[in-house]
């Protein structure tokens, strides 16, 4: 009986989630590829979210239980502490290679001030939350919500390789970039498996993105070796996600719920 009803679950969420992963692609593969139009890709990738909203109606749950995206206090303080985690992480990373010699400093970069600086800032938390969240959705909280998965440690290191796979554009750069998309997939994974909630790995993802855009505004600092500047970002997640280990007990439940008003 068990069996089959999971049968039925998969049945019903599987070609949701195709339906969601060929939209997610559809901005880099149609927008930017294809067509070559930024502002098609930025709609495509807006999209995404009212998406996930209908997919969730579908399966009979809000956008809260769906994507372990129920909100509350203790779910914007994981937010904002994961956030701030992956700043410190991205911000001790840039300054130990730079150290070190991983990167280097390049030519100096023109700086925005006052208004400009601000608006600027607050456009790079927009750009890199949008993406961040709906891939956080499509590869992790999604599968939060399937019957019969468990968050655990074997759903970490499922979501962690189907996160690696969703960067179907990125895989032609070889080995040393599916290293660093498995650890930063291990320490989102992680973070949803400790926290309990998706919001968790979306303030790692969120925040390592935002992060490196900021960090552009402060300068240039191209790598001396791309497939170095690979593993050390890839180190840099590894030991977020044993912090978290370390942080946070495992997670009573992930799991979806019944639609009650979510």
């Amino acid at each position: 009986m068990v069996r089959a009803e999971a049968g039925r679950a998969w049945r019903q969420w599987l070609p949701v989630w195709l339906l969601l992963f060929a939209l997610y692609q559809s901005p880099e593969g149609i927008g930017a590829r294809w067509l070559r139009q930024d502002a098609l890709a930025a709609g495509l990738m807006l999209a995404f979210l009212p998406a996930a909203w209908l997919a969730a109606r579908q399966l009979g749950l809000g956008m809260g239980n769906a994507y372990a995206l129920r909100w509350s206090g203790q779910r914007a303080r994981q937010l904002a502490g994961t956030f701030g985690l992956a700043l410190a992480a991205k911000a001790t990373a840039l300054a130990l290679g730079l150290y070190c010699g991983i990167y280097r400093s390049g030519e100096p970069v023109a700086q925005p001030s006052g208004l400009a600086l601000a608006g600027t800032v607050a456009w790079l938390a927009f750009y890199t939350f949008v993406p961040s969240l709906a891939e956080d959705i499509l590869t992790r909280g999604f599968w939060a919500g399937v019957p019969g998965w468990p968050v655990g440690p074997a759903w970490v290191l499922g979501t962690t390789l189907l996160y690696t796979l969703n960067h179907v554009f990125r895989l032609g750069l070889g080995p040393w970039e599916w290293a660093m998309l498995l650890c930063f997939g291990l320490a989102y994974g992680t973070a949803v498996w400790r926290g309990g909630t998706l919001w968790a790995a979306v303030g790692l993802h969120w925040g390592w993105n935002f992060a490196g855009q900021v960090s552009g505004l402060l300068g240039d600092w191209p790598a001396v070796d791309a497939d170095l500047a690979r593993a050390w970002s890839g180190g840099a997640h590894l030991v977020m996600a044993a912090i978290l280990l370390l942080a946070w007990r495992p997670a009573t439940s992930v799991a979806a719920t019944p639609k009650d008003g979510g």
